[in-house]
């Protein structure tokens, strides 16, 4: 029976493939068919126009509308066209119009042909049709199908928390952000609060505001604390949300708790001495009295742009941190030689919700540091934490 219906399928096509190129022939065709036809046509028509023309100035005579005179010029104007016209006739019976053999060859014969060998080599005849329901029933890799297939399920069963707790990382790594916040709060409305999913949509929330950390991203991130007080991904961003208030001290302290608790290892740990610096700090294991300890890295903040960013508002503010983040881009291509700046720069845009740039920044950091080395995994590992596509970044 299945061979029954593919054998069917495949004749359809071919059918449908015919009829297609029938159609289109005689498109082709039908202008060099009619040449000749319309040419007599267009003779015929003027002839009867002039003849119209005579009647319509007769009427007129009669009528008293024109004179004598007007009318026996008219007359001989119109009559001076009509046997122009009429010379033109030909005063033989028209032989059959000539056909174009050869473009009508070319038309039936060797475009047919050409499409089918194009096809033949580019194409695939022997692939089998594979309707959604098959892709939906193997999925494969294909992200797209997957998104459908749980969407699905999820339309049929919307008290299903296990399907939107996977859904919605997925659209937050396709930047369907608000498709991901809906299925943030469906998950912990189905299944509870827990630090991943509160998380989750904290970063949801602030990619909807341009990476800002309003006031419900704050309280959702407080309430992950409660259940993960050593969370490091919560206590960043409450650090982060002090600093875009203009609160620098207390986004110092935050960030130097957090160094603190930091593993020396951690791919977090740059960022956050970098968010020490640019508050007035000192990085973490570092010696606030050596020369340039605060401005080892490139792009980082000056003593005068920390004062300056106190006085800004929270746009100001966001404006000056991408000026700084652009700054250290330009820097890191004259010297890519620095792996905290490419870890900064990276988790940067990530936090501006860009991800078209911490995607090409993350696969340049990778061309200076390749992934087999230490920091090159660590460079991986942030890449996933922030929900970067990895996907030819190491090519």
């Amino acid at each position: 029976m299945t061979a029954r219906f593919t054998y069917l399928g495949d004749m359809l096509f071919w059918i449908l493939v015919a009829v297609l190129t029938a159609a289109l022939a005689v498109i082709l065709l039908y202008p060099l068919l009619r040449g000749a036809k319309a040419a007599e046509n267009i003779r015929a028509g003027e002839a009867a126009v002039y003849r119209d023309q005579l009647r319509e100035l007769d009427r007129d005579l009669n009528g008293g509308l024109i004179t004598p005179e007007e009318a026996d010029y008219a007359r001989a104007e119109i009559g001076r066209r009509l046997i122009a016209v009429s010379a033109d006739e030909p005063a033989e019976t028209p032989k059959p119009a000539r056909h174009h053999r050869f473009t009508e060859a070319f038309v039936l014969l060797v475009l047919p042909v050409l499409g089918l060998c194009l096809y033949l080599t580019t194409g695939r005849p022997d692939l089998p049709s594979q309707p959604l329901e098959a892709r939906l029933e193997n999925p494969g890799n294909d992200v797209a199908v997957l998104i459908t297939k749980a969407e699905r399920h999820l339309a049929q069963k919307p008290d299903d928390g296990k399907g939107w707790d996977v859904l919605a990382p997925i659209y937050f790594r396709t930047m369907r952000v608000n498709d991901a916040q809906v299925a943030y709060r469906n998950a912990i409305r189905l299944l509870g609060p827990s630090p991943v999913r509160l998380d989750g949509l904290a970063e949801t929330l602030m990619a909807v505001s341009d990476g800002v950390v309003t006031e419900e991203a704050r309280q959702v991130l407080e309430q992950s604390l409660t259940l993960e007080p050593d969370n490091p991904r919560a206590r960043f961003y409450i650090a982060l949300s002090m600093e875009q208030a203009g609160r620098p001290n207390e986004a110092r302290q935050a960030f130097e708790a957090l160094a603190k608790q930091s593993p020396a290892d951690a791919p977090w740990l740059p960022l956050v001495n970098e968010h020490i610096a640019m508050n007035g700090g000192a990085k973490s294991g570092a010696d606030p009295a050596a020369p340039g300890a605060n401005q080892a890295a490139p792009g980082n903040p000056t003593q005068q742009d920390v004062a300056a960013a106190e006085t800004m508002s929270a746009g100001d503010r966001q404006q000056m941190i991408r000026g700084m983040v652009d700054s250290l881009d330009a820097k890191l291509s004259e010297d890519p030689n620095n792996f905290e700046g490419w870890v900064r720069l990276v988790r940067s845009y990530a936090v501006l919700n860009d991800k078209d740039r911490a995607a090409g920044a993350l696969k340049r950091g990778l061309a200076a540091f390749p992934p087999p080395g230490e920091q090159g995994r660590q460079l991986l590992a942030l890449a996933r934490e922030l929900g970067i596509a990895t996907e030819g970044a190491t090519q």
